[in-house]
């Protein structure tokens, strides 16, 4: 070996050690990793920018900012409220079945997102027994699809680079759903030994918020149990205005009628489950105020409006905003919101117009605190625009007709055009620090190949190679990408893993297709860790988990979901 072979052999070395031993960010290790090839004259600018311009890359930065078009319809948080009911058995299948089906086509981070609310909130089951098995049918229903999980993107990319077509569409369908079936029935047959764990206490401050039925709303004339209520995320009904009299407490058996003035309290960042019940306005609403920028304010100890009511105070017309929500440190706050008398350190959240800022008695009255981001509610028009743009765009791409790549460009401009999303908000969700993860992986595998590391490692481990089993080989790649994925991220883990891969395929002469989708399957193959996937460490975060909760419920799904995968491969392919 010779001085630049050491070089990018000892920042490989490195880049991995940091990932495994340290809590840096992985966007900072590969960074830094970045620069150091940089600076030892391993890569050159030119090397790096190629890789930012990879398709997978763009394919995969378009879909995530296509899929955070898509959650802001009302489909998934809809039937999210409805997933959780009494029987354990059909919560399970139904929760399994939304999420497997849906992380197919959307990105399954956000799925998951979408999903921890309602299920944290369902009153017949501890969350702690659901939590689990929502991150693993995300992880296995990412497998089914090319745009299914980033992973396979990723490994798109090297095959377009090294001369393959790449994946077609349904290329990892068979397997994903063999293993995915099959590994959903095994854990619904292990959640017995899921633990029962008590829900965390909620760590947010909890508004008070008001909203008002509509005779045309979905709610009217069924109960709060049949309108699933009980299952809004970080949001409880604890009050109804009706006929000028306050309800409380609320029982699950409670009639909704138009015209009743609904009182939730909780997390108001979840207040946007609220716009998405058909007919169901929030106080702000009624103003036409409702944006997606909301500014946070505490009321001054010498306001003019303290011990006035929204109401008497025409508070729209005195600041151009309108109160989405208030919250009262130390006190339940009780009634119509805009009969509440305000007191001085009370926090308001406001849906504030174009003049707002400019209001000369906006510092006698408040403090700003902060703007808070809030999804806005989409017209019916719009809906239909972005479910069906997105599923044709889907189409499309499955049958061939046109690449994927060019359908999301095109579709992403119908979400601007249609006013579904805007520039500033493309700008605000592009996945930075997941760029720098994927271009740094790429660019230290570029550097890799460039400097004859990935040759001379063939050479080494030729004499075994060239006698061994295909079969064997298939299984000793998908193992090492499998123990590289638990201890790394699933796209670093396919970026490193598929060079010595291509390279082992080049000494064996065998096709390159099953090695190069055990890659993509063994790197989405995160069961064991909490931290090696993004929806792991979502759920982890969402509940009093242990390390050795995943590491118990998780090795019999790796094993069965990595020999049906293997067997599957070996099958197909005739090695």
């Amino acid at each position: 070996m010779d001085i630049n072979q050491y070089l990018v052999l000892a920042i490989f070395v490195s880049t991995i050690l940091a990932l495994v031993l340290t809590d840096q960010r992985p966007s900072l290790i590969f960074a830094t990793s970045l620069l150091a090839l940089i600076a030892t004259q391993q890569l050159k600018m030119a090397d790096v920018l190629i890789n930012f311009t990879n398709q997978g890359l763009i394919t995969l930065i378009l879909l995530l900012l296509v899929s955070t078009a898509v959650d802001k319809t009302s489909l998934i948080k809809r039937l999210g409220r409805t997933l959780v009911t009494a029987n354990f058995k059909t919560s399970f299948w139904r929760l399994f079945g939304l999420t497997f089906t849906s992380s197919a086509l959307l990105n399954n981070t956000a799925i998951v997102a979408s999903l921890i609310g309602p299920v944290k909130q369902n009153q017949y089951h501890h969350a702690s027994r659901l939590l689990i098995p929502l991150s693993y049918a995300a992880i296995l229903g990412g497998t089914v699809t090319l745009i299914g999980t980033s992973t396979n993107l990723i490994v798109d990319s090297f095959l377009i680079e090294h001369g393959h077509p790449g994946f077609n569409f349904w290329d990892f369908t068979l397997y994903g759903l063999v293993a995915g079936l099959s590994c959903g029935l095994l854990m619904f047959l292990m959640t017995p030994f899921l633990p029962t764990i008590e829900n965390k206490n909620n760590q947010y401050n909890s508004y008070f918020i008001e909203a008002d039925v509509s005779s045309s709303s979905e709610l009217v004339g069924k109960t709060v149990e049949e309108n699933h209520l009980r299952n809004l995320p970080e949001l409880f009904l604890i009050e109804v205005a009706r006929d000028g009299k306050l309800i409380t407490p609320i029982n699950p058996d409670f009639v909704i009628h138009a015209g009743d003035k609904l009182i939730f309290t909780g997390n108001v960042q979840n207040v946007d489950n609220l716009s998405h019940i058909k007919g169901l306005n929030l106080f702000a609403e009624c103003s036409g105020l409702l944006r997606e920028n909301l500014t946070e304010v505490i009321i001054s100890n010498r306001a003019p409006i303290i011990g006035q009511t929204l109401k008497v105070l025409g508070f729209r017309a005195l600041f151009d905003a309108a109160v989405v929500a208030i919250r009262r440190d130390g006190e339940s706050l009780s009634g119509k919101l805009g009969e509440i008398k305000l007191q001085a350190g009370d926090f308001l959240l406001l849906a504030t117009g174009p003049d707002f800022m400019q209001r000369h008695n906006l510092a006698k009255n408040f403090f700003i605190l902060s703007e808070k981001k809030m999804t806005t509610k989409l017209s019916h028009k719009q809906e239909w625009v972005t479910l069906g743009g997105f599923l044709l765009t889907v189409a499309l791409a499955a049958s061939s007709i046109i690449s994927l790549v060019t359908g999301l460009v095109f579709f992403m401009a119908a979400l601007v055009i249609s006013g579904v999303t805007s520039n500033n908000e493309i700008k605000r969700n592009i996945p930075l620090n997941l760029i720098i993860v994927i271009v740094g992986a790429l660019s230290l595998a570029t550097a890799l190949e460039k400097a004859g590391v990935i040759s001379y490692v063939m050479e080494l481990i030729y004499p075994w190679a060239s006698t061994v089993s295909p079969v064997w080989a298939l299984v000793a790649i998908y193992l090492l990408t499998l123990v590289l994925t638990e201890l790394v991220t699933n796209n670093a883990a396919a970026a490193l893993m598929f060079p010595f891969a291509y390279g082992l395929v080049e000494i064996l002469g065998v096709p390159l297709m099953p090695f190069a989708l055990a890659v993509a399957f063994a790197a989405s193959a995160s069961f064991i860790s909490p931290y090696g996937y993004q929806t792991n460490l979502l759920v982890f975060s969402a509940s009093n988990y242990k390390f050795k909760h995943f590491i118990k419920f998780g090795l019999p799904i790796s094993a069965c979901y990595s020999s049906i995968v293997l067997t599957l491969l070996t099958y197909t392919y005739g090695l």
